[in-house]
């Protein structure tokens, strides 16, 4: 990535740029393979956030790579990498950073010093995010918004690009905080990772009981200022005005009401934001970079839905009751909602 976007004047030009970054996004993908085994679709996701500068929700139980995953992503991308484990005795001070007081030495003043906690770091591992207080939860708010931490008055920068990767495990509930949902509406994806396949089971043993097990050493592909220039390409790819239409309509059929399905008005609570559909247009449009193409489509919006939209919409009693989950609620607007919109 070396073609600054304001450069761009042309469709050949930005399709070249789509087909160079194809390259570097191959390689991408091999070196975070090396050391993660599996979870495909998970690794094509966290890259997804990425470069649409977006935040992660990682739903699994435990065991499943999802610390090694941004382990790895941070050596590949040569950013920096921070974790920290949310317990409930957690608190705010702990993951921005405090102000101290410093001894002057011989002068004898006393000075207050900012000590910066682990949200400074480029790649955030919010480790069980649901188990620390809503107060502590909230010290993440201002970071994944603003891409900023204020502490004690004084507003300080985040440097760039910042990613927030949180986990929470589905099925342990004892003792934990659900996110609220304005928390959750920050999250670009939540993805869910599933169990690793016997292929990949098998593999994932060999390499760590092995006599001669070893980690296999990440090569650095992509620099901070290659990243930044990506998410700016990834905002220059084009979408067709029924492309962007349809994630619109994706969107509000989630929304109860008169214009709505009878299934959606049944078993949905609460609809997506806005968020959800600039979400799905910005997704889209990464996925598309990421395969090399210059102009996302109503199947890169459909393929991206899921991840974007199943932690944004709320459900009612009756889909709890009927063990409807937001994943199959999404399946059926999905069905119900033609690519091309109806006269």
């Amino acid at each position: 990535m070396k073609m600054p976007v304001a450069s761009i004047t042309s469709v050949a030009q930005l399709e070249e740029a789509c087909e160079e970054f194809r390259d570097v996004a191959k390689r991408l993908r091999a070196e975070v393979g090396k050391a993660l085994i599996g979870q495909r679709e998970v690794i094509e996701e966290v890259f997804t956030a990425l470069f649409a500068n977006g935040h992660v929700l990682l739903e699994g139980v435990p065991g499943l790579g999802k610390t090694l995953l941004v382990r790895t992503l941070g050596q590949a991308l040569g950013l920096s990498f921070s974790r920290i484990q949310f317990t409930p005795d957690l608190m705010p001070a702990d993951i921005v950073g405090t102000q101290i007081v410093v001894d002057g030495g011989a002068s004898g003043a006393r000075t207050l010093a900012f000590r910066p906690g682990p949200i400074f770091a480029q790649i955030l591992l919010a480790d069980e995010v649901n188990r620390a207080s809503p107060k502590s939860q909230s010290a993440l708010l201002e970071a994944m918004q603003e891409r900023t931490v204020t502490v004690g008055g004084e507003t300080r920068a985040l440097e760039r690009p910042f990613l927030v990767l949180a986990t929470q495990n589905p099925i342990e509930q004892e003792g934990t905080f659900p996110l609220p949902e304005a928390q959750l509406d920050r999250f670009l994806l939540k993805v869910v990772v599933p169990y690793a396949s016997r292929d990949d089971l098998a593999e994932i043993v060999n390499r760590t009981t092995a006599p001669t097990a070893n980690q296999p050493k990440v090569q650095q592909v992509i620099t901070g200022e290659e990243i930044a220039l990506a998410q700016q390409l990834a905002r220059a790819v084009l979408m067709a005005p029924h492309v962007q239409d349809y994630a619109v309509r994706i969107v509000l059929a989630t929304h109860p009401g008169d214009h709505a399905s009878d299934a959606v008005n049944r078993l949905v609570l609460v609809g997506s934001s806005p968020r959800g559909a600039q979400g799905l247009v910005a997704a889209a449009k990464v996925r598309a970079l990421l395969n090399g193409r210059s102009a996302a489509s109503t199947q890169d919006v459909t393929a991206v839905a899921r991840s974007v939209l199943r932690h944004r919409i709320a459900r009612s009693f009756e889909a709890e009751a009927a063990g409807e989950t937001t994943d199959s609620i999404l399946e059926q607007i999905l069905a119900e909602t033609p690519p091309e919109a109806q006269p």
